[in-house]
């Protein structure tokens, strides 16, 4: 690992609070697909009752427009799931440093790849 002092590391305290937040975020996300899968779920029994491939039906139209907007939903909700999978993975093998700037979590393959890259990519954004 790297030095504690140059902030590169998270420290025990860190992790802990960090698996805390990444816990209780992983938590509402599950929360949020299951009330998702349960809404769609409802919304495909309701659209069996109603010929949703004409255009001019406007009660099809619509429940198709939810079904495109419950899809989006969902998916970004498993892919928020999946990124919460990686970092446990990553805090669990303490892959990660902290922003010299803000001290949020980094990814330490990116220190590797950019030495002199100790900050996050907002605060590399804000100081361009």
């Amino acid at each position: 690992m790297g030095k504690q002092s140059s902030g590169t590391v998270l420290s025990s305290s860190q992790r802990a609070a960090m698996r805390d937040l990444l816990t209780a975020d992983r938590e509402r996300t599950v929360t949020q697909i299951t009330a998702l899968t349960r809404d769609w779920d409802d919304l495909v029994d309701s659209s069996a009752l109603v010929a949703n491939d004409d255009e001019h039906d406007p009660e099809g139209a619509t429940i198709a427009f939810e079904r495109s907007h419950l899809q989006a939903l969902l998916d970004r909700a498993r892919a928020h799931l999946d990124d919460l999978d990686e970092m446990f993975r990553r805090l669990h093998l303490g892959t990660y440093g902290v922003c010299d700037d803000c001290g949020r979590p980094i990814a330490l393959g990116r220190l590797k790849a950019r030495p002199s890259a100790r900050t996050c990519i907002e605060c590399a954004e804000r100081g361009r």
